[in-house]
């Protein structure tokens, strides 16, 4: 399997390298914002426990997922007017705030700072996964699900060892006089202003601000100058989408926004399915993840379940990003409904190994893998079916959207897993998690005309 994820196919001579540079770098921001999100969220539901009980600790987590679809609105607004990098680095910094805010909560006991840190902690979230179709904006479109996927799985390197190094930094943080399961929010806080940083200064140019200009110019970077489809870009599933009447760019920049965004999935059933893989993919993972520590300690000593934690959940994350490169080059090569069909399955084992793990950590291990393997599945095929499927103009703002919709349904699954477990324990909490994903399987399952930008991808 070859998989050349810097080479732009017929690309003008100037973009190969902008794209090449521009994927290292995102590839260097995520490891650091993966850490600074995942050392957060391997103690969040214990810290949110700790201060505001467990029926209300999936409450405090999906605080946190709400904010990151929210910030979707603003960093929507701020990317479509003026590019990539300022609207990356804003969500960078305000997660960076809402992590400093989860530690004067822990120091003063107060739920409803930890709810508004938790909310703002979200913007590490929003950017690491916004960050993913920066990689899109100059891609070739049979290079697209693989360069979409390495972002994806640069995440990996700093978010799989992270949950491991979580008592580590709760310890250095005892050390600085921090509260007990605070240090790791600290540590998130520095992660995410290093990254806002890095794109502030180093994301130049600006991929989506420089697509604009060569496409003003005539010269696309998704199929080459004048405009002319670049080899396999047919095979590897880049079908033109139907006319749609949107609103202009300049117009869209101004405040269309999200609803801009809306008209354009709605009136294309590939992007429909899209955002569906990616939101209901998300909450599915959200629903069975988000419970899975609170299930672990009522198994382990007290002194015992962080370990045990980081270790589960460097698996699950691992089967989250680490073969997302795989993914991507199947979805290129396989098409992308087919690698979405794919991650449905993995999610309904996932829901069902897990949720009759019972005793065994092992095998909610496995569920856990299974489960990011669903979500990458579903994550990737799905943001790369709706990049390709909407008008370059309105691009970000059917991203926002996605992203919003995304963020929502996780928010659900973790505002409801909190009481689930509560009332009826985890088994019922994951055959909740499955039924959810059926109308997803419906729509995957639907029938579609030829040629349409969903059925392509075959090579």
């Amino acid at each position: 399997m070859t998989t050349d994820l810097t080479t732009t196919a017929a690309a003008p001579p100037d973009i190969v390298p902008i794209q090449r540079r521009t994927l290292r770098l995102l590839f260097s921001t995520q490891i650091i914002g993966g850490i600074g999100v995942t050392i957060g969220i391997a103690v969040g539901g214990l810290l949110a426990a700790e201060i505001a009980g467990t029926a209300v600790s999936g409450l405090v987590l999906s605080a946190s997922v709400v904010g990151g679809a929210l910030l979707a609105i603003p960093v929507t607004r701020i990317i479509t007017r003026h590019g990539r990098r300022p609207g990356l680095a804003f969500a960078y910094g305000v997660g960076a705030v809402g992590g400093a805010l989860v530690v004067l909560a822990a120091a003063s006991g107060s739920i409803p700072l930890l709810f508004l840190g938790m909310l703002m902690f979200g913007g590490g979230s929003a950017a690491n996964l916004q960050a993913r179709y920066a990689a899109v904006d100059l891609a070739a479109p049979d290079r697209r699900a693989r360069q979409l996927s390495l972002i994806v799985w640069a995440t990996t390197v700093g978010a799989v060892a992270a949950p491991n190094f979580a008592a580590l930094a709760d310890r250095a943080g005892g050390g600085l006089g921090l509260p007990p399961l605070s240090g790791p929010f600290a540590f998130s806080t520095v992660a995410f202003l290093l990254a806002a940083g890095v794109l502030l200064l180093l994301l130049r140019p600006d991929p989506l601000l420089t697509a604009r200009r060569l496409a003003a110019a005539g010269a696309d970077p998704a199929t080459g100058p004048g405009g002319t489809e670049p080899a396999g870009a047919v095979a590897a599933g880049a079908g033109a989408a139907t006319p749609v009447k949107l609103p202009a760019a300049s117009s869209a920049g101004r405040g269309a926004g999200l609803r801009a965004g809306w008209l354009a999935v709605r009136a294309q059933p590939a992007a429909r399915l899209g955002v569906a893989a990616v939101a209901v993919g998300h909450l599915v993972m959200v629903a069975v993840m988000a419970m899975a520590p609170v299930h672990l300690r009522d198994h382990y000593p007290v002194e015992d379940v962080l370990p045990v934690v980081g270790l589960v959940l460097s698996l699950h994350i691992a089967g989250m990003y680490a073969l997302a490169p795989v993914v991507g080059w199947l979805a290129d090569r396989l098409g992308r409904r087919g690698v979405i069909l794919g991650g449905v399955g993995m999610l309904l084992a996932a829901c069902a190994v897990a949720g009759t793990a019972g005793h065994s950590t092992f095998r909610l291990a496995v569920g856990l893998v299974l489960l990011g393997l669903g979500w990458s599945a579903t994550m990737v095929a799905g943001s790369t079916l709706l990049s390709e499927s909407v008008p370059d103009a309105i691009r970000p703002n059917a991203q926002g959207l996605s992203d919003l919709l995304m963020g929502l349904a996780g928010a659900l699954a973790g505002a409801v897993s909190g009481f689930v477990m509560q009332w009826a324990g985890y088994p019922v909490l994951s055959l909740l998690a499955a039924v959810a994903v059926a109308p997803l399987l419906a729509l995957a399952l639907r029938p579609v005309r030829p040629g349409a930008p969903d059925e392509e991808g075959r090579a």
